[in-house]
């Protein structure tokens, strides 16, 4: 298959959440595609680095403070990014918060703050990109493994992942008539500060690595070295979610809608 089918290049790529771990990761995957990338979060200073670290790379990258809890603020956000880049072709849903804690302690604040940042925000991030997006587009939600499994302490999570999936499939069916992909990775356990809690705990370090069929946590490429865009990956470096979001927003998944991948090293497949 010609390696073509798999190019970014002259389109444009929003990821929300841009500034480390797995959104930042995503938006190296999508430039080293031959994207331009805008890079939203809300630490401006974050999100900024980030983008100088891309350009000084080799690619266009673009950085905006924007809150996805506030609707109205990212569809002022993404109508400057059309302006500023003269079209929107992806969106990767990736801004999320989670916080550990035992479902009989969950207040109603907690609640209202993971399942809005997650699902809420995600919701009108697509809204808002979809206005300004023309046939071909794609938008990605991260969703999790909490979408289909169940993690104690992780109830408001799980509920918010497992109604992206929802949210994924819907929008899928409703925009395919106007040529906007749909559709969601899960990513297994990967260490980033999302999921840093988890780590702290050797034993559940053990216990997880156990239930993992290739026998390790997902890798990140090595996420703000210069050289991360543009040139081949060092031979211990690997990107284990990089090449699912370039493959779901390229022409090779033309015909692929509506569904969640799972880059989670066959842990679900061994439940």
């Amino acid at each position: 298959m010609e390696q073509q089918i798999f190019s970014l290049a002259g389109k444009v790529a929003v990821i929300t959440g841009a500034a480390g771990g797995i959104g930042s990761a995503i938006a190296g995957a999508l430039a080293k595609a031959g994207a331009a990338v805008a890079l939203l979060g809300r630490d401006a200073d974050a999100v900024a680095a980030r983008a100088l670290e891309l350009t000084r790379a080799g690619v266009i990258a673009t950085s905006y403070r924007a809150d996805v809890l506030d609707a109205a603020g990212i569809d002022a956000v993404l109508a400057r990014v059309l302006s500023d880049s003269g079209r929107l072709d992806i969106l990767i849903n990736n801004a999320g918060v989670e916080q550990l804690c035992a479902a009989s302690d969950v207040t109603e604040a907690l609640w209202d703050r993971i399942v809005g940042t997650n699902l809420k925000g995600a919701f009108f991030t697509a809204q808002a990109a979809a206005r300004r997006m023309t046939a071909g587009a794609s938008i990605v939600n991260i969703c999790s493994l909490t979408s289909v499994a169940g993690v104690p302490g992780a109830a408001p999570y799980g509920a918010s992942k497992a109604g992206l999936v929802g949210v994924t499939r819907a929008l899928a069916a409703e925009w395919a008539s106007r040529g906007i992909r749909v559709n969601g990775i899960g990513p297994g356990y990967f260490r980033t500060a999302l999921t840093e809690g988890f780590y702290q705990d050797p034993e559940w370090q053990r216990r997880t690595l156990a239930k993992i069929p290739l026998g390790r946590f997902g890798q990140l490429d090595a996420v703000g070295q210069p050289d991360a865009v543009g040139q081949p990956d060092d031979a211990g470096c690997c990107d284990d979610l990089g090449g699912a979001a370039v493959f779901l927003c390229s022409r090779a998944a033309a015909y692929i809608t509506g569904q969640v991948l799972y880059v989670d090293g066959g842990m679900l497949a061994a439940l």
